[in-house]
């Protein structure tokens, strides 16, 4: 139920139009208004609390459909928010996984995702959860062509006690956000791909009917469907959180897929694949962005290797099939 009324909001409201207008600074507060107002930030939110009360596994395939509409705004970081701390305050939220204290007391929050539009960011720093304004942060946007990562700065001043200890916690739900944006988004970007083969023809048939472009769409189909079965993954269980074996192969997974999906695309589509007016360019350029968030899967790979290693007795396929789903 929520899927298919949040699916209709996005395709009447989220539009590639509307995604650019955000992408300039406008627009924002419409499309974020019919998400807030509709309730579907509260969709994690316990069900004492006024909220909705979904399992992770509801939750997925919401996010598949943020990332299948390039949705240009934290609504599945702010869901994440308001599950980690039930008193948040109103605005849009994101989340800052990582973030230390420089030797004049700033606190840095690196590439915080969306941190060019939120109100208020939940930081994980060393552990510890912190609540802080953005608005008194000092904003230098970074990342890819358009992108609405920040790194944000905060002067000692603005910076309060901590709210909690579960700052971690932060780091894992991000991820798997991630994880679930880039699988949604692919998918996007595969039906985008196949279309334009059936419909451009090159010497007398559609360039989908020759057997070298059938052969890398099949390659590019098997990376989409691998990412969306890993990104589901951690999203498995009764945990509130995203576990942290599941989380780490789900990003590891839907980054390494990444380079494939996006070049394949771009190579199928030729030389209109780069220009600015083709949406391709709407999820591509956001797939580039979410590869590297929260660390690239050379990061998360490394966190299952450590896990596995540290078991020794165990084989690697029974480690995947019975232990990274509950660990």
């Amino acid at each position: 139920m929520f899927t298919e009324a949040i699916e209709k909001i996005l395709t009447d409201l989220c539009t590639p139009a509307t995604v650019r207008a955000v992408e300039k600074g406008e627009g924002v507060s419409a499309l974020w208004s019919a998400l807030e107002d509709g309730g579907f930030l509260e969709l994690l939110t316990l069900e004492a609390a006024d909220g909705a009360g979904l399992s992770l596994a509801a939750l997925f395939p919401i996010l598949l459909a943020f990332g299948r509409h390039a949705l240009p705004l934290p609504a599945a970081q702010s869901i994440a928010a308001r599950a980690l701390l039930q008193d948040c305050p109103a605005g849009i939220l994101t989340l800052a996984v990582t973030a230390w204290r420089q030797t004049d007391g700033v606190l840095c929050a690196p590439r915080v995702a969306y941190g060019t539009l939120a109100d208020f960011a939940l930081v994980n720093l060393d552990g510890e959860l912190l609540l802080l304004d953005c608005r008194q942060a000092r904003r230098v946007p970074d990342g890819v062509h358009a992108s609405q990562s920040a790194t944000l700065y905060w002067s000692p001043d603005t910076i309060g006690a901590a709210v909690g200890d579960n700052g971690e916690e932060v780091r894992r739900f991000s991820a798997a956000i991630h994880a679930a944006t880039i699988a949604g988004a692919m998918e996007r970007v595969l039906d985008m791909t196949l279309q334009y083969c059936n419909e451009r023809v090159q010497f007398g048939k559609a360039i989908g009917k020759f057997q070298a472009v059938q052969h890398q769409l099949s390659v590019m189909a098997e990376q989409v469907a691998a990412s969306r079965i890993a990104a589901e993954l951690a999203f498995a269980g009764e945990h509130p959180v995203p576990s942290l074996i599941p989380t780490a192969m789900a990003k590891a997974r839907a980054s390494m897929a990444v380079p494939h999906v996006t070049a394949t695309a771009h190579a199928l589509f030729g030389a209109i694949g780069v220009t600015e007016e083709l949406d391709l360019q709407l999820f591509t350029r956001r797939l580039h962005q979410w590869h590297v968030s929260d660390g690239s899967q050379d990061y998360w790979n490394g966190i299952v290797g450590q896990a596995l290693l540290a078991q020794p007795s165990v084989g690697a396929s029974e480690f995947v099939r019975h232990i990274a789903p509950t660990a």
